[in-house]
């Protein structure tokens, strides 16, 4: 009989690498067995989403969905997965609130809506008013034991908070200041970066973060630290179009900017992922994705080192990759901390107009004097 340390080794080890489908299930079955495994009260609110993080959790492979809510976790409520509704599974939410404090896991899916005290999302229909998201979560989110944002659009805001940003929408950690989120990123979360922070959470407790508050063992390398293309990039062979390939930095892959395993998990039961299919990363498990990464195939503009120097990133292999690659890491940074990325867009999108609506007045100008 696999004991508890030997058990927890094995969850952790198969969250590293990527292996869940070859490791979890047998000692999975022995430990609950032998009483090792205390099934995790759950309670998920979605809130400005899409609801692709739920239909991403439920394509999990191994442990299945059927396992999880069966051996592992209790899950309590989840508008999406209840088979009950109306006041029956209003009760449980409540329930769960009055009875179990600081023992739930508070999931949370899709972005905070703060325009209009939040009433462009309502989650819930409470003694004849309408709850908002936001309420909600700040409520379940001040008695939860961990709080986990699950997608980019939670941990962030995602493309939900993508310019011009009419919903004010945000990720959760800026409407929970007095607890510590924890971001499983992506658009949509992997399976396995969801599955493995609640085990971590059920086993271990609160698994190690990074500066961005998401697990160091899913997000603690970028991409093209582990991506299968890194020689092409080590001596400058770039691909010139999507679906060729060679490496995609040209092209406009995000990889060397993003922290995520995906070149040793994948996706679809571990067959492929983007660059697999010969196209570019996106960058969707960063702060700032869609608008810092847009246009998902444009090639990354030059940097500016300090000293006032600069690189142009087609100087990129061959000797300089470690500068570089630093380099847009700082600018990334710095961009997102400053606000520098927003006020650019904006600046950008304000001369775009501009030139657009000069180009027209011009257009009329001249088609008024021939027609006179």
């Amino acid at each position: 009989m696999l004991d508890r340390r030997e058990f927890i080794k094995l969850i952790v080890k198969g969250a590293i690498l990527g292996n869940f489908y070859k490791l979890i299930t047998p000692p999975l079955a022995q430990a609950v067995t032998a009483g090792d495994v205390k099934k995790l009260p759950v309670v998920m609110i979605e809130t400005g989403t899409c609801t692709g993080d739920s239909i991403s959790f439920d394509n999990i492979w191994t442990p299945t969905f059927s396992d999880i809510l069966s051996n592992i976790l209790d899950w309590r409520y989840d508008w999406s997965m209840n088979q009950a509704q109306g006041d029956a599974v209003y009760q449980v939410l409540q329930d769960t609130y009055t009875k179990m404090p600081y023992e739930y896991v508070l999931l949370v899916q899709g972005a905070m809506i703060r325009s209009d005290a939040g009433h462009y999302d309502h989650v819930a229909y409470e003694q004849g008013k309408l709850t908002t998201g936001i309420d909600l979560v700040r409520r379940f989110g001040l008695k939860a034991k961990y709080v986990v944002a699950i997608g980019s659009c939670a941990a962030y805001g995602g493309p939900v908070s993508g310019y011009p940003n009419p919903t004010r929408a945000t990720g959760v950690q800026n409407i929970l200041p007095e607890r510590r989120v924890i971001n499983v990123s992506g658009c949509p979360a992997h399976p396995d970066w969801i599955m493995g922070t609640l085990l971590h959470l059920a086993l271990y407790g609160e698994p190690e973060l990074e500066k961005y508050g998401r697990p160091k063992m899913f997000y603690g390398e970028t991409i093209h630290n582990r991506c299968p293309r890194r020689y092409f990039y080590d001596q400058g062979i770039f691909a010139t179009e999507i679906g060729q390939k060679e490496c995609l930095y040209r092209v406009g892959c995000k990889g060397p900017v993003t922290y995520a395993d995906c070149p040793i998990r994948r996706w679809n039961d571990r067959y492929n992922w983007p660059i697999g299919c010969n196209t570019p990363c996106i960058g969707c498990t960063e702060p700032g994705y869609p608008d810092l990464m847009s246009p998902f195939t444009a090639h990354l503009p030059d940097i500016s080192l300090p000293g006032g120097t600069k690189v142009t990133t087609d100087s990129v292999g061959l000797g300089v990759l470690g500068l570089t690659t630093a380099a847009i890491v700082g600018h990334v940074s710095a961009s997102l901390y400053t606000g520098r990325i927003q006020r650019n867009m904006l600046k950008s999108t304000v001369r775009g107009k501009h030139r657009f609506t000069l180009k027209k007045a011009k257009t009329f100008h001249r088609y008024r004097v021939k027609k006179s």
